[in-house]
């Protein structure tokens, strides 16, 4: 499965069946995937719904930075 990360990392391979917390942990390179919030698709995933959602292929991922603020 091929999913495309919105990084200068390029595209990333993963074994399927594969979950966002999944593709996190190879991204993150052992740094805590609880401090970046997430996006698929241009949509946010919730910290607590990255085990449960379960990429395709062909998905783009987008990491960040949370900014807060006023």
């Amino acid at each position: 499965m091929k999913v495309t990360v919105l990084t200068d990392q390029g595209p990333l391979q993963l074994d399927a069946p594969a979950t966002l917390q999944q593709a996190l942990q190879a991204l993150l390179h052992g740094r805590d995937p609880e401090l970046v919030a997430s996006a698929v698709n241009g949509r946010f995933v919730p910290r607590g719904q990255r085990a449960g959602f379960a990429l395709k292929d062909g998905d783009c991922v987008q990491v960040f930075s949370p900014i807060t603020g006023g």
